[in-house]
C-alpha cells in the first residue's frame, strides 16, 4: 500500500492552465522535408508551455500572452534552435532547422559548470545519449556503463555484487559521480547506490576523464560521471519500459510530465526491480548473483520565471533490499555463524536543485541534501551505518570581452556514523568550505585557454589548493579540435565506504598510520575530428594520451597477512598512463558503428618496487554496433566489450587460484521493432558467449565450504596453517572476482510513450 501511494504522490497531474491568448502555428523543415518529434518549449514573462510537432512537422501553441517570447526547438539529429519574437497577435512560422554534425554540437556542462557546446568547451567531455544506452537495456545506470570506452563497473565482491566505477583504470572512489552536476553520489552510496539510478531518467551520462577538484574538489580525482535527468518539458505526458529475462529478473520503469498552474512543470518516475531466484550453476554452494528488490522514485520540477531565470529541484528516494550467500541462507541466519549471507537493507533520500538569484549579473545557487542509512549483516559480522551529506555552492558567471570568468563559493558538509573502529567514540562530522576561479579567455578564433584555481579548507586535514589549465586549438576549422589539459586533484579516504573488503569481516582492518589526503598530477592530449563525406555520411575520431601521477596514494595491503587488511600511505608514487582511441562510422544508410579501444599501465612504486595495481586490466575495448530499416521500424544491435588479464588478490604463495584473470568478453544482441503507435517491442541475448569466471577458475570463493574459518588452524602470527584439510593454508575470501557470474540469458521488453498534443493534452493509444 506504500508503493501506491508513493505513486498517487507523483504521477496525479496538475490542473492544465488555459486561458485566452494569441496562437502560433508553426511547422518545422529541412530542405522541404518535415521534422516531427521535435520538442518546441514557449516562454513568456508569466507562462512556459511545450509541445511537440506531429509526423508533418506541424506544432500549435495556443493561449500565449502578448509580448515577448523565448522559443526553443530541439530535435534528435538537429541543432538546436533559440529565437525570440514579439507576440501581438496570431502568427505562422516557418522554421528551418540545420542537421547536427554528430557529436560536436552536444550541450555539455561538466568541464565548465556552465552550458557549452561540446566542440566549444576547452576541457574535453564524452557525451552519451539515453539511446546510446538503450541497444543493450540494464535496471541500473552502473550496468549501463559497461559499454563506454575507459570506464568500466567493476564488482568488488563474489556475494553481494558490490561495485563501483573505474575511468582509465583507476579505482571506483576516484570517480565523482554527479547528478545534474550535483555531488550525490559518494561515500556509502558509492557502494550501493549507483544502482538505484534508474536508466529511464537519463537524458544523457557526460564523462570527463582526468581530475576535476578545481571546479568539483575532493574524489574527483580520476575523473567524473555527471548524469543529467530529463527535463519536464522534454518528458513525454506518459511512459513506460519493462522487461524480463530468463533468470527471472524484472525491471520496470514508469514516468510522466505535467503542468502544474501557468508556471510550473513537473515530471515523475518510478523504477521497480526485482530478482528472487537463487542460482548456483558454478556449484560452489553460494548464490551466483545476488538477489535484490529495489524500489526508486524520483520527481523533478521547473519553475518560469521571468527573464528565462532558471529554478529546478528535484528528489529521489531509494529502497533496497538485497542478500548473496550460501543458497540455504534465509532471514533466520542473518547475523549468525551456521550458514554464511550477506544481507544489506538500504535507505536513501536525495534532494538537489538550482536557482538563479534576480540579480543583473548571472549569479546561482546550487543546493543539495541527501541521507543514506544501511543496515547490514557479513556473515556473524553487523554492518550498520548512516551517512548525510549537506551541499551548498554559489557561482557567477561574467564574460568581459574576451575572458568568460566563473567564480563561486562552496560549502560541504558530511556526518557520518557506523559501529567500527572507524568512528569509535562520536560521529565523524566533516566541513569542507571551498573558493574556486577560472577564466576562460578566448585568444582568437581558432584559440581559447582556460585556468582554473581552487582552494578548499577540510576541517580534519587543513587546506588544499587545486589549480588547472586547458588549451583548444581548432585547426584549421570547428570539425578538428586539439586539446591539452593539466590538472591536479586530491582525495580524502573514507576506508569503510569506499572497500566492500573491509567490510565483510573476513580480515582484520589495520590502519597503520593516520591517513593523509592523496594528491595527483594529470596531463591530458586529446583530439577530435569529424570527417563529413557525401550524402551527410561521417567518421568521426577521438583520441586521447594520459598520465596521472600520485603522491600519498592509500593502497590497501592484501599480501602481507591473509587476516589483515594494511592501510597506509604510500612511500612513494603511482602511475596511471594509458591511450585511447574512439570511433564513430556511418559507412552506409542505417548503419552505424561506435567502438573504442584504450591501452594502459597502472602501476606504483615503493622502495624501488613497482607493482601492477590489482584488477586493472591493460587492454579494454567496447562496441556497439546498430542498423536501422526506418521503414520497417526494425533495428538490430550488436554490443560487447573485450578486457585483458588482470591482477587478482591471492592468499598466499601457495592459493591455487590463477593470478591473473583470462581474457574475457560479454557480448549481447538485441532486436527492436517500433509500431506507429507509440510502441516499442524489443528482446534478445545477453553474454551471447555465455562467459563466466568460474569455468575458467571454478574455486573463486577461497573456503566456500568453511565461511567462518571454524576449521582453520592458524599459527601465533595468525597465519592460516597447511593442514590435511586446508592443504594450501587459505582461509574464507570473497574478494577474489573480476566479473559477473550470471552466463547467457534471453530477455524480452516492450517501451511505450504518449506525447503531447498540440493544445498540451495527452494523445497516444486509447
Amino acid at each position: 500500500m506504500k508503493y501506491f501511494f508513493w505513486i498517487l504522490l507523483l504521477f496525479v497531474p496538475g490542473a492544465l492552465w488555459a486561458q485566452t491568448g494569441a496562437v502560433i502555428t508553426g511547422m518545422l523543415h529541412h530542405q522541404g522535408q518535415a521534422v516531427p518529434h521535435a520538442t518546441i518549449r514557449a516562454s513568456a514573462s508569466s507562462q512556459t508551455e511545450t509541445v511537440t510537432s506531429g509526423t508533418d512537422g506541424r506544432f500549435q501553441l495556443i493561449s500565449l500572452p502578448s509580448g515577448k517570447l523565448w522559443l526553443k526547438i530541439s530535435a534528435i539529429g538537429f541543432r538546436q534552435k533559440d529565437t525570440t519574437l514579439e507576440l501581438h497577435s496570431d502568427t505562422m512560422l516557418a522554421i528551418a532547422l540545420e542537421p547536427d554534425t554528430p557529436g560536436m554540437q552536444d550541450v555539455v556542462v561538466s568541464g565548465t559548470l556552465k552550458t557549452v557546446s561540446r566542440q566549444s568547451s576547452p576541457v574535453p567531455v564524452e557525451v552519451y545519449t539515453s539511446g546510446y544506452f538503450k541497444a543493450n537495456p540494464t535496471p541500473s545506470l552502473f550496468d549501463a556503463l559497461q559499454h563506454i570506452n575507459g570506464v568500466r563497473p567493476q564488482l568488488n565482491c563474489n556475494i553481494c555484487n558490490t561495485g563501483d566505477i573505474h575511468i582509465n583504470g583507476l579505482e571506483g572512489p576516484y570517480t565523482l559521480v554527479l547528478i545534474d552536476g550535483m555531488p550525490i553520489v559518494s561515500g556509502l552510496s558509492t557502494v550501493y547506490g549507483l544502482c538505484g539510478i534508474p536508466q529511464s531518467l537519463i537524458e544523457r551520462v557526460e564523462i570527463v576523464k582526468g581530475p576535476a577538484s578545481t571546479l568539483y574538489g575532493s574524489e574527483a580525482v580520476g575523473g567524473l560521471v555527471n548524469i543529467i535527468t530529463h527535463k519536464p518539458g522534454n518528458t513525454p505526458a506518459l511512459a513506460a519500459d519493462v522487461f524480463a529475462t530468463s533468470w527471472r529478473e524484472l525491471n520496470a520503469d514508469i514516468a510522466s510530465s505535467f503542468n502544474a498552474g501557468k508556471r510550473a512543470q513537473g515530471m515523475a518516475g518510478i523504477n521497480y526491480f526485482n530478482y528472487s531466484t537463487p542460482v548456483d550453476h558454478n556449484h560452489d554452494g553460494f548464490t551466483d548473483a545476488t538477489l535484490q528488490n529495489r524500489f526508486s522514485a524520483f520527481t523533478k520540477w521547473e519553475i518560469s520565471r521571468p527573464a528565462q531565470r532558471l529554478f529546478s529541484m528535484a528528489g529521489r528516494y531509494v529502497q533496497e533490499y538485497r542478500w548473496g550467500g550460501e543458497m540455504r541462507w534465509n532471514k533466520t541466519f542473518r547475523g549468525g555463524d551456521s550458514i554464511y549471507g550477506e544481507s544489506i537493507d538500504t535507505r536513501r533520500w536525495e534532494l538537489f536543485g538550482t536557482y538563479e538569484l534576480p540579480l543583473p549579473e548571472k549569479i546561482q545557487l546550487w543546493f543539495s541534501a541527501n541521507g543514506h542509512n544501511q543496515s547490514s549483516a557479513y556473515g556473524s559480522i553487523p554492518f550498520n551505518a548512516q551517512q548525510y551529506i549537506g551541499f551548498l555552492q554559489l557561482t557567477w558567471n561574467k564574460i568581459l570581452h574576451r575572458h568568460d570568468i566563473t567564480s563561486g563559493a562552496a560549502l560541504r558538509y558530511t556526518g557520518y556514523d557506523d559501529n567500527t573502529p572507524a568512528t569509535p567514540l562520536q560521529p565523524e562530522q566533516t566541513w569542507l568550505p571551498g573558493v574556486f576561479a577560472q577564466d576562460e579567455i578566448t585568444l582568437n578564433k581558432n584559440n581559447k585557454l582556460l585556468a582554473g584555481i581552487r582552494l578548499d579548507h577540510n576541517s580534519r586535514h587543513g587546506s588544499i589548493l587545486t589549480p588547472r589549465i586547458n588549451y583548444k586549438w581548432n585547426a584549421p576549422n570547428n570539425n578538428n579540435i586539439l586539446r591539452l589539459s593539466i590538472g591536479n586533484g586530491y582525495r580524502i579516504a573514507q576506508v569503510f565506504t569506499e572497500d566492500h573488503a573491509a567490510l565483510t569481516g573476513a580480515r582484520d582492518v589495520i590502519f597503520e598510520e593516520a591517513l593523509q589526503p592523496e594528491t595527483s598530477w594529470n596531463g591530458n592530449v586529446n583530439f577530435v575530428t569529424r570527417i563529413v563525406t557525401s550524402r551527410s555520411r561521417f567518421i568521426g575520431l577521438d583520441a586521447s594520451a594520459f598520465y596521472t601521477r600520485f603522491t600519498n596514494k592509500i593502497i590497501a595491503d592484501y599480501d602481507s597477512n591473509p587476516n589483515q587488511i594494511l592501510y597506509r600511505n604510500l612511500d612513494g608514487y603511482a602511475i596511471s598512463r594509458g591511450i585511447s582511441l574512439n570511433i564513430d562510422l556511418a559507412p552506409v544508410s542505417g548503419l552505424k558503428i561506435l567502438a573504442g579501444a584504450t591501452y594502459m599501465d597502472v602501476y606504483s612504486v615503493n622502495g624501488n618496487i613497482k607493482t601492477r595495481q590489482l584488477f586493472t586490466e591493460k587492454f579494454t575495448g567496447v562496441w556497439n554496433i546498430g542498423y536501422q530499416l526506418p521503414k520497417w521500424g526494425f533495428s538490430i544491435d550488436y554490443t560487447g566489450n573485450i578486457y585483458s588479464p588482470m591482477r587478482l588478490p591471492l592468499l598466499n604463495a601457495s592459493d591455487p587460484r590463477a593470478p591473473f584473470s583470462p581474457w574475457w568478453s560479454l557480448q549481447n544482441i538485441q532486436l527492436t521493432q517500433k509500431t506507429n503507435r507509440g510502441f516499442e517491442i524489443y528482446g534478445g541475448v545477453k553474454n551471447l558467449l555465455n562467459f563466466t569466471p568460474g569455468k575458467g577458475n571454478p574455486f573463486l570463493i577461497a573456503r566456500a565450504h568453511d565461511p567462518f574459518d571454524k576449521q582453520v588452524l592458524f599459527d601465533g602470527n595468525g597465519q592460516a596453517l597447511a593442514t590435511p584439510d586446508n592443504p594450501y593454508g587459505l582461509t574464507f575470501d570473497p574478494s577474489y572476482v573480476y566479473a559477473p557470474n550470471q552466463g547467457i540469458r534471453g530477455f524480452l521488453g516492450i517501451r511505450w510513450r504518449m506525447n503531447r498534443n498540440i493544445n498540451n493534452r495527452y494523445t497516444g493509444p486509447r
